[in-house]
């Protein structure tokens, strides 16, 4: 097997598949600062008392859509796979940006569009981490599982660049926000095309008795077939043999299983902790909150610089970080650091609190936006990226599709409610808005001490163990016929080739 070619498919499949995080993020990041286009309230026609209204909604209903999302898209990804899923979520984001791009004058059909782009979102945030952790080699898998946030924070910062290029270099007109909001399109069309040129998932084939195809998909994916890769293969088809022969005949019944209900409240918890440590808040309306501690008319500026904040710290823990120091450390370590720097941003603000008519940075606001910053770096070092794969590597192939359906839902609905609160926390609270955070983060210390297992190193068909789930662990007759079934697959393969070259 060539490890390297093997390796570069392996980063490139995620990639491509990534580009949908991209996507989400560009998404999440430039609603915020159009909003704050005077020429965006003028085509649609909205007063300055609506403005908050205006910015809870267009983002709240997004993730509306996203998470009903979440519900049909496992029934559709089980029925007919990884890649027309996301497919698909690509092809409904980019409806909704096109009707978004138009100025139709009416803030309702934008919030229609808001809906329709966020069904597309929810499904793309199903898949990614499923298609990454079934195709990921367990020795980079959480490098590759951490690229779901990394590209989550290039589109950030790509949206913060691109919203303080329209307003400082555009007249206030409606192209100020229709080019902001017209390039979605261009990584949801990335997104869709390149699913066709990547292979189906290997562990979604072998579930479904394609033992063949799904051989040809590991050998593409490893850069080469070997030993090491029908080992492999054996092991992901013992693994599906010894969950069909325990749970044979049940579907959603499954998550009853002891097991799997830890494993469910552990994703449900942990998609909850991400928003209690505050930061979609942050990336939802960085400007406002920048304007909060003091940042004055640069608050577009200092939000492009959070932006390049996130890639770099996100780029340090995915590169170097991931494997060596675990999940569990990460997290913890992540809360505690992120808990610390909202509650020194707490007091600068409600100790030195900057004018509202203010223009420049005082040298509290500044402090504070330093503390902002390195909060940033910590999440994207910790809950970040690490609940997005966690999330897509503790279930069982037969359970996968439900279990991270289930926790994304979580995630969008409480991705919701904060981006309905924080706007009006904001005004209404100040400072004891990062306050609030602070507590928060304190607490998910001690949840990520006594709630995660370690899961760094360990294959996916490993988890049943880790998690005690002794009726689906593998034993010698599931090796024994996932052996058989690798013969006939190889015998298939083999003679494929052959009429291939007649």
């Amino acid at each position: 097997m060539s490890s390297r070619l093997g390796t570069f498919r392996a980063f490139f499949l995620v990639g491509v598949c990534c580009v949908g995080s991209f996507l989400f993020a560009y998404d999440t990041g430039i609603i915020g600062g159009v909003l704050t286009l005077q020429s965006f309230q003028n085509d649609f026609r909205y007063s300055n008392k609506q403005k908050t209204t205006v910015a809870s909604n267009s983002n709240s209903l997004l993730q509306a859509g996203a998470f009903f999302a979440c519900f049909f898209t496992w029934p559709f990804t089980a029925r007919f796979g990884r890649r027309w899923s996301i497919a698909l979520a690509s092809a409904i984001f980019c409806v909704g940006a096109v009707v978004q791009t138009i100025n139709t004058h009416h803030i309702g059909a934008f919030y229609a569009a808001r809906v329709v782009s966020g069904i597309g979102v929810g499904m793309a945030t199903v898949m990614i981490p499923m298609f990454s952790a079934e195709m990921a080699p367990k020795n980079t898998r959480g490098q590759l599982g951490s690229m779901f946030q990394f590209f989550f924070t290039l589109g950030v910062m790509t949206s913060y660049w691109v919203n303080y290029a329209v307003s400082t270099k555009l007249a206030s007109e409606t192209r100020q926000w229709q080019i902001p909001v017209g390039l979605q399109l261009v990584p949801g069309g990335i997104l869709g095309l390149g699913m066709l040129i990547l292979p189906e998932s290997t562990r979604w084939l072998a579930k479904g008795g394609q033992h063949e195809a799904a051989m040809k998909s590991l050998i593409w994916v490893r850069g080469g077939d070997s030993e090491e890769v029908r080992a492999e293969m054996t092991e992901i088809l013992a693994g599906i043999d010894a969950e069909v022969q325990a749970t044979e005949g049940l579907t959603w019944r499954e998550m009853l299983l002891p097991a799997n209900r830890w494993r469910v409240f552990v994703v449900v918890t942990l998609q909850i902790g991400v928003q209690l440590t505050g930061n979609t808040s942050l990336a939802y309306y960085a400007p406002q909150v920048f304007q909060t501690v003091g940042a004055g008319d640069s608050k577009l500026l200092v939000s492009g610089f959070f932006g390049v904040i996130k890639v770099v710290s996100c780029f340090i823990f995915l590169a170097f970080l991931v494997e060596r120091i675990g999940r569990k450390k990460a997290l913890m370590g992540g809360a505690f650091a992120m808990g610390s720097l909202m509650l020194i941003v707490a007091c600068l603000t409600a100790t030195h609190s900057p004018s509202k008519d203010a223009t420049s940075v005082s040298p509290a606001g500044a402090a504070s936006i330093t503390m902002i910053y390195l909060e940033a770096a910590a999440y994207n070092m910790s809950f970040g990226p690490v609940s997005w794969l966690y999330t897509g590597e503790i279930f069982s192939n037969r359970t996968r599709e439900i279990g991270i359906a289930i926790g994304t839902a979580t995630q969008w609905l409480f991705n919701f409610v904060f981006s309905q609160a924080t706007p009006h926390a904001v005004d209404n609270l100040g400072w004891r808005t990062f306050l609030m955070f602070a507590i928060f983060n304190a607490a998910l210390v001690v949840y990520a001490w006594l709630v995660i297992k370690e899961t760094t190193g360990k294959a996916l068909e490993d988890m049943e163990a880790l998690f005690g789930s002794t009726k689906t662990q593998m034993g010698a007759a599931n090796i024994e016929a996932a052996e058989h079934e690798l013969e006939f697959a190889k015998k298939d393969l083999a003679s494929s080739h052959v009429e291939a070259k007649a």
